[in-house]
């Protein structure tokens, strides 16, 4: 297993988490939230190796709560460092990563009452960052 430092686990954390986040708030409501957030978890419990040992152990990641867009620039950045980083360092982890959280995203949309276009255009810009490294 890659050795990453403490920045680059919270990074890679700071990722998946915040893109779950962005998603969930791009259709807020309670009761979604609660469920949203079981979807996300029981996709990050089922990885393993690496990226689950990342994404299940230690302290969730602090967002910004100020605003969805205060949380967005700093999710996609830290989504785009993740590659970078798990390209140099774990290359065979990048697309497990990948899929976990795209796969976390797409359950989060579909967890309450349907995909809405708010989150299909979040899960769009989540791709889009986890594309293209920094």
């Amino acid at each position: 297993m890659a050795e990453l430092t403490d920045d680059e686990r919270s990074t890679l954390k700071t990722g998946a988490f915040g893109a779950v986040y962005l998603v969930s708030a791009a259709d807020p409501g309670l009761v979604s939230m609660v469920r949203e957030s079981f979807a996300a978890s029981d996709v990050f419990a089922g990885t393993s190796g690496l990226v689950k040992d990342v994404l299940t152990s230690g302290e969730l990641p602090k967002l910004a709560r100020d605003s969805p867009e205060a949380v967005e620039q700093l999710v996609l950045p830290a989504l785009r460092q993740s590659v970078a980083v798990l390209t140099a360092k774990a290359p065979h982890d990048l697309e497990h990563y990948r899929t976990a959280v795209t796969e976390a995203v797409d359950r989060v949309a579909r967890a309450a009452s349907g995909v809405d276009p708010a989150e299909t255009a979040m899960i769009s810009k989540i791709r889009q960052a986890l594309a293209t490294p920094s």
